[in-house]
């Protein structure tokens, strides 16, 4: 049994969700998102919640059972109140800076790394070291965050690199003479 499963999707006020031809679509204030539904599992609106339900005893029901519960709380959270991910810069030189739908980043190589942003995933720089990346698309939002991070992953010695806000860099100690 999934713990996870179990628990049904509460809809928050201003928000509706409709099952039509195998696709659930739920509508916000934020925008709409939309999820394929798996024939594994069965889906029910009742009003002010989703329940989320194996449709047979099978493994891959089950195994399915707890991700789609996930992903329709992800929709229903996203159109509600939206996604958003922090990132930190740290090291001398290092600075980032959003220019409409491009993000300028210096990270100490010989050019700037220009990246388009997504559709549907805003990025705002408050200051040169901080970039907030934010959204409706759980997905969308995560991963614009890891592709900026590959750029400079945070190294063990100094730190310096781009972390998420809160991580933790382990932190290694450096050549003794």
């Amino acid at each position: 049994m999934s713990r996870i499963g179990k628990k049904p999707v509460a809809i928050p006020g201003g928000v509706t969700a409709t099952i039509d031809n195998g696709t659930l679509s739920v509508k916000g204030a934020k925008g709409t998102l939309s999820l394929t539904l798996r024939d594994e599992i069965s889906y029910t609106v009742d009003g002010d919640s989703i329940l989320v339900k194996p449709a047979n005893d099978t493994k891959q029901a089950r195994a399915f059972w707890g991700m789609q519960r996930t992903l329709v709380s992800n929709l229903v959270e996203g159109v509600s109140e939206g996604f958003t991910k922090v990132l930190e810069i740290t090291g001398v030189g290092y600075r980032a800076q959003a220019q409409g739908r491009k993000l300028k980043l210096q990270l100490g190589f010989s050019h700037d790394v220009d990246l388009d942003v997504p559709e549907g995933v805003e990025v705002k720089t408050p200051d040169q070291t901080t970039i907030e990346i934010s959204g409706i698309d759980k997905q969308a939002v995560g991963q614009f965050a890891a592709e900026i991070r590959r750029w400079r992953k945070p190294e063990p010695y100094k730190g310096k690199g781009i972390k998420y806000r809160g991580e933790y860099i382990f932190r290694k100690e450096g050549k003794k003479k």
